[in-house]
This record gives structure tokens, sequence and C-alpha cells, in this order.
């Protein structure tokens, strides 16, 4: 059995070879919804104007962000809002948040990057146990990598590369109750939140793939892997 590390973004100065970076509401829960409604890539982008360059430079592209809505930014963090639109077969979505995306830059360096939430959990673990690593790195990106949710789905994913029949249950008791920041910011009307993406970010296992980073031509391109 592999041994398991868990940093914050910041702490991702010797990576390793195997790192998994988590961010459960919502980026990489939003980054595997998108996935599964045919985007063709994610490119993972640090900063919003980098993002906007990007996406000027790519025909057909989408640009994403969590938070408020803003100009030149087609797409929530919301994995509730991809489920509602069609438009995503083939595309690119060049994605930047405040922690998730930051997390996987940082981690860049890893010679086996993927990035994960609950829904990809278990295809993670058995890709990351495929590799027979002695040691993954488990990036915790929310809260200056005390987001609990993420912490929570990080010991999911490291138990069932121990044991693939390990039991998620008291993981998601504790993301569910990190969650309801997430239905509250639904009730007072916030824009960019939709009223399932917390049901649909600890719907565990709903894909059978597993999210890998790698850079192409020099950006950060997240794929099923």
């Amino acid at each position: 059995m592999p041994e398991h590390r868990f940093v914050g973004n910041d702490g991702c100065a010797d990576i390793g070879d195997v790192a998994v970076v988590v961010d459960v509401l919502r980026a990489f829960s939003f980054a595997a919804y998108a996935l599964a409604a045919s985007a063709d890539r994610l490119v993972l982008m640090e900063s919003l104007d980098d993002a906007a360059a990007v996406v000027a430079r790519l025909p057909g592209a989408l640009a994403g962000k969590d938070g408020p809505p803003e100009p030149g930014f087609d797409l929530f963090n919301s994995p509730g809002q991809v489920l509602e639109r069609s438009d995503l077969g083939g595309r690119t979505v060049v994605h930047r948040t405040m922690a998730g995306t930051i997390g996987a830059v940082a981690a860049r360096a890893a010679e086996h990057l993927y990035c994960a939430s609950f829904v990809v959990a278990g295809a993670t673990a058995q890709r990351v146990r495929d590799l027979q690593p002695t040691a993954v790195t488990f990036v915790i990106t929310g809260d200056g990598g005390q987001a609990d949710e993420d912490l929570a789905c990080a010991e999911h994913i490291a138990a069932r590369i121990d044991d693939p029949d390990a039991n998620p249950n008291p993981q998601l008791r504790r993301a569910a109750r990190a969650g309801e920041r997430l239905r509250r910011a639904v009730e007072l009307g916030y824009a960019g939140v939709h009223p399932d993406d917390v049901d649909l970010c600890l719907d565990v296992d709903r894909f059978d793939f597993a999210m890998r980073a790698v850079d192409e031509d020099g950006l950060l391109t997240l794929r099923k892997g």
C-alpha cells in the first residue's frame, strides 16, 4: 500500500510522481460533468486574465469560472448548469477557479497528475492503484488546504486505493455538512450556483472515468484518462 500525503496548494514544491488534486465543491465535479457531456478537454488556468487570453486564441472555446458571472465567461463552476446545456460537445472549456484549478497548476510537476472529486473517486483510485506507486500526494485545494469536503474526498480515494470496497458514507456526511454553505447561497439567490449542485457533487462514482492532467503545448489540459 502506498504512503498517503496530504498538502494544500502551497505544499506542492516537492509533489512527487503521483498526485491527486481534489476540489469537490465544485471545480473537479464540474470538470467531470463537462467531460461526460462530451467536452473535448478542459484547460486549467491560474488567472482570469490568462484564461480570457487563451479562449481568444482557441476557436470555439468556452470560458468558465467560479464566483459571479463576468463578461466573456460562458460557464459557471456548476454541474447543474452543465446538465442544462447541449453545446459542449467537442469543445474546449478554459476553466479558472479560486482553489481547484490553481491547485492543479501548482501540482503540474507530478509525472502522473489526476484531478478528482467524489463523482470520479473509484475510477481515480483504480488508475492510481494500477500505477503501483510508493507514495501518493493529495492536494486539498479549498480553504487553504483545510476544506473538509476536499479532505474527506481525498481520504476516501486513499481508502479506495488500499481497499476498492471502502465505504464512502462517513466522508460523504462530512462533505454534505460543508455543502450547506452552497445550499445557503442558492437560498440567497446568488448567481452561478444551481439548486442541484451539492447533490450532483456528492454522487459517488457517477462516472467511470478518471481525469488526468497533462501539459499540451504549454497548457495544463484535463481529459478523461
